[in-house]
């Protein structure tokens, strides 16, 4: 303890002894420090902004439309279209177990949506309770979503988006219980969306829509066919296994060949989260080279002052040697010089980095690049970074060090 102690004083009697050498030195380790964990939490902040977005749809779903017969099959020709019907939703249920969650789903677009003199054409849709919860549409307090009830009883009750009920009710209106015209039928609302991002869609954007229950939706419009239908794996990698079940199951009912890859068409949004995983990969790897190299640039900067303090400190090191230090206590010492210049230069790289990004955080960026995020897996990895460069920077100069000859640093 008494060796450390000692060792510290002198570090920082040679700090005060060669202020601006210091100075220079510390501030390519601080640089190098704060750019890692800046670099690095901007990844993050950019792959969470990308998977939020992402998720605004559903997480881990698949959209399934009908498509055309592109093969003979038993006597019918090509060219057939294939249309779902509701009772498809029970059938797929029967034979395909590894689907967790599904719901038909109906579409009209350029409804009029009517309060007063206020009119909005824009889409509607019909659908099941099921279907609210796999695609993230979220009731906000005070208001909740079609339930089982609504759709057994073909309740005329609407759950609309939010910038819907701006434009109808007023800007952040308590819309829940109120009605409004869809077409020339009155309908009483029983839940708002909660805000959300989401940049993709297949239809209309769900703060545009309107959705109500899929009986209603058939009454009042007289619709046979299905527009689509959602679902969502059990498992993940289940998907190809259940889009060949799909092919059977629909090639038995409609009369067309499994193999027939243009009879039904997917949009399996996981496809797109293994796009963001690799991506967002490729992005942090890339800002992290570019952050540890400029700590490795901070970390030469470093050796070659080392390299200079060995070099001035000769003598010292002779007479050490002379009076029986063993050359693993020369090279500890100036190991431990360095890990302290890394490690004062690192708190400060740390703090300064962790302004920034409460800074930044303030800053209206989140819809583009996310914003970043100072998490565990950064701060371990910008650790063991300057804990690698510090023990490098220290051990070449402390061996060059430690294989001095006593009698040749005497006389210097």
């Amino acid at each position: 303890m008494s060796h450390f102690v000692d060792t510290c004083r002198s570090v920082f009697s040679y700090f005060r002894q060669y202020k601006s050498r210091t100075f220079m030195t510390m501030f390519g380790i601080v640089w190098g420090t704060m750019t890692v964990i800046l670099l690095l939490a901007f990844g993050v902040g950019v792959k969470k902004s990308m998977s939020k977005n992402m998720h605004g749809m559903g997480e881990g779903i698949v959209i399934l439309w009908p498509g055309r017969t592109s093969i003979p099959f038993q006597g019918y020709g090509r060219d057939r279209q294939v249309r779902f019907r509701e009772e498809d939703i029970d059938l797929i249920r029967t034979e395909i177990p590894e689907i967790e969650f599904i719901s038909p789903e109906y579409s009209s677009w350029g409804t009029p949506m009517k309060v007063g003199d206020k009119i909005n054409k824009t889409g509607i849709a019909g659908v099941i309770p099921e279907y609210g919860p796999m695609r993230n549409v979220l009731p906000v307090e005070g208001g909740r979503w079609i339930n089982e009830l609504d759709v057994k009883d073909r309740k005329r009750v609407a759950f609309i988006g939010d910038k819907l009920r701006d434009f109808l009710f007023g800007e952040n209106a308590d819309a829940v219980g109120k009605y409004f015209y869809v077409g020339d039928s009155p309908f009483r609302v029983i839940g708002v969306l909660k805000p959300k991002i989401q940049p993709s869609c297949y239809t209309t954007r769900d703060q545009d829509r309107v959705y109500i229950p899929v009986s209603t939706f058939a009454s009042v419009y007289g619709y046979r066919y299905l527009n689509n239908i959602v679902y969502k794996p059990r498992d993940p990698r289940d998907a190809k296994k259940i889009q060949k079940k799909l092919h059977a199951v629909f090639g038995k009912k409609y009369k067309f060949d499994p193999e027939d890859s243009q009879t039904l068409f997917f949009w399996d949004t996981t496809e797109t989260d293994k796009f963001i995983f690799y991506f967002s990969l490729g992005f942090t790897v890339f800002m992290g080279v570019i952050g540890v190299i400029t700590l490795i640039v901070g970390g030469i900067g470093l050796a070659n002052i080392m390299y200079v303090v060995v070099q001035e400190r000769t003598k010292e090191i002779g007479i050490q040697r002379a009076v029986g230090a063993k050359s693993r206590h020369i090279m500890g010492q100036f190991i431990l010089e360095s890990f302290i210049i890394i490690g004062i230069s690192a708190l400060l790289g740390f703090g300064l980095a962790y302004v920034l990004i409460q800074l930044v955080s303030m800053m209206p960026i989140e819809d583009y690049v996310g914003h970043p995020v100072l998490s565990l897996p950064v701060a371990l990895i910008s650790i063991s970074v300057l804990s690698i460069i510090g023990f490098l920077a220290g051990y070449f100069p402390s061996r060059r060090a430690a294989k001095l000859v006593v009698i040749d640093c005497l006389r210097t």
